[in-house]
């Protein structure tokens, strides 16, 4: 078990998740690219699909930068969501919370009164080395693509 939170500089954990399609996708096959993992709750919820939209709308702008997205989503729900909003980047089905634990972003949360585990919204860059370059837990959905620009910019 990873120590959390996790900070920059250390090495971000391994993981091998189904995509959208039902691929199995590995971060080390990213090396050599810098990657923006972002976890969200739920595909097709209103925060979830404003923080995706809006990293598909600058996907353009982020040069050879990769956006892979997790949730606890299996991958037939996870196609619907890409299809749906034309999202275009990968998404990948984490329906044990194995790889949110290792990232420190599966804990407890409070909803109207009601305390429930889940996923606590985040987002880290790894850079071309598979190191953490930037974390940003409890990142809120309009934050997400600003902030990954800046990084960049940095």
């Amino acid at each position: 078990m990873a120590e959390l939170p996790l900070s920059t500089g250390r090495k971000a954990p391994a993981f091998t998740l189904a995509d959208q399609h039902g691929e199995k996708v590995k971060l080390s096959e990213h090396a050599g690219h810098k990657v923006l993992v972002y976890f969200y709750p739920k595909a097709d919820t209103p925060g979830c699909t404003t923080q995706s939209c809006a990293l598909r709308d600058i996907a353009g702008d982020i040069g050879d930068t990769e956006i892979i997205g997790i949730s606890p989503d299996l991958p037939d729900k996870l196609a619907k969501f890409d299809a749906k909003y034309s999202l275009g980047f990968t998404l990948l089905s984490d329906p044990d919370h194995s790889v949110a634990e290792k990232y420190g972003v599966w804990g407890e949360k409070k909803n109207y009164g009601k305390t429930y585990m889940g996923i606590i919204r985040s987002a880290f860059l790894i850079d071309e080395a598979g190191k953490l370059a930037e974390v940003w837990y409890k990142i809120s959905p309009k934050d997400t693509p600003t902030k990954l620009l800046k990084a960049l910019e940095g």
